[in-house]
């Protein structure tokens, strides 16, 4: 039976999104099904038909982005108890550290009971002004080749039955 990596992620500015793509594409590769779905359109049904989890969000004012929460309210009591031991992943595009982004969600996988594959992988675009805040972004080639890797790595897991 295929195992699913599902990709859960939201962005204001695409640098979330690129991160995501990344991560789902290389994974895509490694023998898993993935499934990449913004926030907006993930729900618990989504999160119980997969073995395996990254969650991707930009940091809003030292926080998970407003979608992303909704995400977790929606799904958090309906999956509870029914997913525990599965592997997942953190990603978070920040202006600045993304540590209290990255922070929330681990709170929140560590109440579902997942595994942790690694460290959530913080991408700092040095965003400080409005404008920058807003603009679009352009995640650089290496620190798309950390969420390739990260993406790699945790289908090639799921495949082999390490995580």
């Amino acid at each position: 039976m295929t195992k699913t990596l599902l990709v859960v992620f939201h962005s204001n500015t695409g640098g979330t999104r690129a991160m995501a793509q990344a991560a789902a594409d290389a994974a895509a590769g490694q023998g898993v099904r993935v499934r990449l779905l913004h926030a907006a359109d993930a729900g618990p049904r989504d999160v119980l038909g997969a073995e395996g989890f990254i969650f991707a969000t930009p940091e809003t004012l030292a926080a998970i982005a407003g979608p992303m929460k909704d995400f977790f309210d929606r799904c958090y009591y309906a999956v509870l108890g029914r997913i525990e031991g599965r592997p997942h992943a953190l990603m978070v595009c920040a202006g600045s550290d993304g540590s209290s982004a990255a922070r929330q969600m681990a709170r929140i996988a560590t109440g579902w009971r997942l595994r942790a594959v690694g460290d959530p992988l913080i991408v700092c675009t040095h965003a400080q002004t409005p404008e920058a805040i807003l603009a679009p972004k352009a995640i650089d080639a290496g620190d798309l080749a950390r969420c390739a890797e990260l993406g790699a790595t945790l289908a090639a897991g799921m495949e082999i039955g390490a995580f």
